[in-house]
């Protein structure tokens, strides 16, 4: 079923409501705060029905429902219990053009009330479409309890800041950059607030009050449920977004259908663009007064080049900020259910990447390594990898597992060791070593209760 969702404004609006039992007095709570002109009719009314009916806040008419009843009326609402008189409303209805909704009853419905969770002018409404309302009630309870009780207080000032602006600055980019910078800003009553002069600076000096920023933020995995709010209100809202070759499409797909996207990433070794290029975008589109979502998978500041960029960024005095991720390394161990570190197997957790990794300038290791290695995209040649760590020391039987797409709905997992390391099939990209004796542990429990399969692909 496709449903459009909307909001409709039922200030002054006629309304009838057939039936007057306890469903339709749920129904008559939330309909009064709307402000409409409530009409019910029904032969028996519940006890609260007729207390707001004498308290003049609906009108009741005590009798059977008559197709004229219709006549006039914007939205109709019915909620007997008898299903042969639901449907004759919505078929009356369906004739006269009027929207009609009959509780719990599908078939006969234009429209479905969501599951509302309110703060002021601030309204999330949760439909599905019928199938479950307890399951919608249940969202919005969840959503409730995650929201700050004074956001509809925020929004109100927010609302008189927004009015201010569109009346003061002219149609364009810069406006809508402006509105959006407000709606990430804490606005407060006092004359001095910062938001507040953001807003009501004048013309002239709006370049110097709206400079570009660039943002250096962490995708994550690739699971967008995995992104951090912050990261998530900056990709939504940003004017240019420069992100890697791994960031998936379906985080991509939460950028504003205004905003410029540009795949700035390598793969496989393969350069699109350089390194002075990005730098070069990010700086170019932030001092046009733009704000530059630089998107890297996983954490930013890891194996990412952050520090070239942030040395680009200082040097033409470019203002940034950092927000982290998720890394990859946390989101593979989480699909293997192991720790990286262990109080009995692992105290460290090393860091690196297969360009890296190969380095024979190493001092040799014990047997039992009090660590866990962590090798990111450690590459095809796992057979070189696995010769220098047996050459370090470290023994054929050290765990080792391999995690592709960690997170994803396709990620894959396969458990080895660093003897047999060399001969296990090529991980799919991006994938992530991980070799430890807390590994090993961790395995051994998951075969001992028997889901291994339920963590690998």
């Amino acid at each position: 079923m496709s449903l459009l969702p909307i909001f409709l404004n039922l200030d002054r609006r006629r309304c009838l409501l057939v039936g007057a039992g306890n469903v339709a007095l749920e129904k008559i709570s939330s309909l009064l705060g709307t402000g409409l002109n409530l009409r019910v009719v029904a032969p028996q009314a519940h006890p609260g029905v007729r207390s707001l009916a004498e308290e003049g806040k609906l009108e009741w008419i005590q009798r059977a429902f008559e197709p004229s009843d219709l006549d006039g009326n914007f939205v109709v609402i019915t909620a007997t219990n008898f299903p042969e008189v639901n449907a004759q409303v919505y078929r009356e209805a369906v004739q006269r053009n009027i929207l009609c909704n009959s509780v719990d009853d599908i078939p006969n419905c234009d429209f479905f009330f969501g599951s509302l969770v309110s703060r002021g002018d601030l309204q999330i409404a949760i439909s599905t479409a019928g199938e479950s309302p307890a399951l919608a009630q249940r969202l919005r309870r969840e959503i409730d309890e995650q929201l700050p009780a004074d956001l509809g207080a925020w929004l109100s000032r927010l609302g008189e800041l927004r009015r201010e602006v569109l009346s003061t600055h002219p149609r364009g980019e810069e406006r809508r950059l402006l509105l959006h910078r407000l709606a990430q800003r804490e606005i407060c009553d006092s004359p001095q607030c910062a938001a507040r002069q953001l807003a009501r600076a004048p013309r002239q000096g709006r370049e110097a009050a709206l400079p570009g920023h660039v943002y250096l933020v962490g995708a994550g995995p690739g699971d967008p449920d995995l992104l951090t709010v912050k990261a998530l209100r900056l990709i939504e809202s940003a004017a240019v977004i420069l992100h890697d070759d791994l960031v998936p499409q379906a985080i991509l797909d939460l950028a504003s259908a205004r905003a410029e996207t540009l795949n700035v990433g390598k793969r496989c070794g393969m350069k699109t663009i350089s390194q002075d290029q990005i730098n070069a975008l990010m700086v170019h589109h932030a001092q046009a007064g733009r704000s530059v979502v630089r998107l890297k998978s996983g954490d930013p500041l890891l194996f990412g080049r952050a520090s070239e960029e942030m040395a680009a960024l200082a040097e033409a005095a470019v203002t940034y900020e950092i927000v982290p991720g998720i890394s990859a390394a946390f989101a593979a161990a989480a699909a293997i259910g192991c720790s990286l570190t262990d109080r009995n197997w692992a105290s460290n957790a090393i860091f690196s990447t297969g360009h890296h990794a190969q380095s024979h300038n190493r001092a040799p290791l014990p047997e039992l390594e009090d660590a866990t290695r962590v090798v990111y995209m450690p590459g095809r040649e796992l057979h070189l990898l696995a010769e220098e760590w047996l050459q370090q020391g470290l023994p054929p039987d050290l765990p080792c597992a391999l995690v592709s797409r960690a997170a994803q709905p396709d990620q894959q997992v396969l458990h080895t060791t660093l003897g047999e390391l060399g001969e296990a099939a090529h991980p799919v990209a991006p994938s992530l070593l991980m070799a430890g004796w807390a590994v090993r542990e961790l395995a051994k429990t998951v075969q001992a209760i028997g889901t291994i399969d339920s963590v690998t692909a």
